[in-house]
């Protein structure tokens, strides 16, 4: 049996999988804001109850809002910020008496989606979330490639490609950078940008709306967030090029993305043009990030190196 337990910032999720992939139980629990003790005390609860009410025990893999830097151990980029500078992995793997495999949850997302989602047929996966914020985490092999500093496929905090000067500098980033793509591409940056165009205040959901009912300014701002992600796309082709690009979070619901947009308009930003690389959306949706927690313990195939 396989534990992931998805530590969101309201919720921590925590989900038991059979060898073959299948749901066993779930279950969740209020996340305890600024508490370090607490959610550490939160996610043992969780594994100990998976494991009494299924009656086997588990491998436990955890997707964080942040990373686990190699050479120390060490949270950071959390944005439960509570966690940054804790030896989470360390602190997890001595309560729970057992070794305790931790990523980052887009990374999460990118590993389950390769393993038995969107792109499970493909070798090397860039998966991207584009929800209020905007992430990006890279699968090989269906593992978590996360680099020894902890940030492979931090992707959203790199600046929008080929921006206009109209777009320079850009929105200023909670990261303390001006035009990263999580400004522009995000479900936030979405709704920021059709605001400062228009001076109306909508949500995402109302703009997509406004546009299926032919409202010509949220068209344009659809068209101005397909033509970005198009763009920052391109940089993750030009270097990574991956066998599949997944999509999720909220926007990854948008038809467009997957009727031609997406993809012609990034077959030619890539270097040369002529860029054919797959645009899938998720399979598992909001489940992508817990199941790839899960998946942090490959088959035993997979961890012999036979795949």
């Amino acid at each position: 049996m396989r534990i992931g337990v998805d530590m969101g910032g309201t919720k921590i999720e925590a989900i038991a999988l059979d060898p073959a992939g299948l749901e066993l139980q779930r279950i969740r629990v209020a996340t305890p804001k600024g508490d370090y003790a607490g959610t550490i005390a939160a996610v043992v609860n969780l594994v100990r109850e998976l494991e009494t009410e299924t009656g086997q025990t588990g491998t436990v893999g955890v997707g964080i809002p942040g990373t686990v830097v190699a050479s120390t151990g060490l949270v950071k980029n959390a944005n439960s910020t509570w966690l940054n500078g804790q030896p989470l992995q360390r602190d997890l793997s001595v309560a729970l008496s057992r070794e305790v495999r931790c990523a980052n949850d887009a990374n999460c997302f990118a590993v389950s989606e390769a393993t038995d989602g969107a792109a499970r047929d493909f070798e090397v996966v860039f998966g991207v979330i584009f929800g209020t914020g905007c992430g990006g985490g890279v699968s090989i092999n269906g593992r978590v490639h996360a680099g020894p500093n902890g940030v492979g496929g931090e992707w959203g905090h790199t600046q929008l490609p080929w921006a206009t000067a109209e777009e320079s500098p850009g929105p200023l980033c909670y990261c303390g950078h001006h035009g990263c793509l999580e400004t522009w591409i995000s479900g936030t940056g979405f709704e920021w940008d059709f605001a400062r165009v228009t001076s109306r205040n909508l949500r995402g959901v109302e703009i997509v709306a406004a546009a299926e009912a032919g409202d010509i300014e949220a068209n344009e701002a659809l068209d101005r967030l397909v033509e970005r992600m198009a763009r920052g796309l391109s940089t993750v082709v030009n270097v990574l090029d991956p066998d599949a690009i997944v999509i999720g979070g909220g926007l990854s619901n948008l038809s467009r993305l997957y009727e031609g947009g997406l993809s012609s308009r990034l077959r030619d930003y890539g270097f040369g043009g002529g860029i054919k690389t797959p645009i899938l959306r998720n399979v598992h949706g909001d489940s992508s990030g817990v199941r790839g927690a899960a998946w942090l313990w490959p088959s035993r195939r997979r961890d012999v190196g036979e795949l």
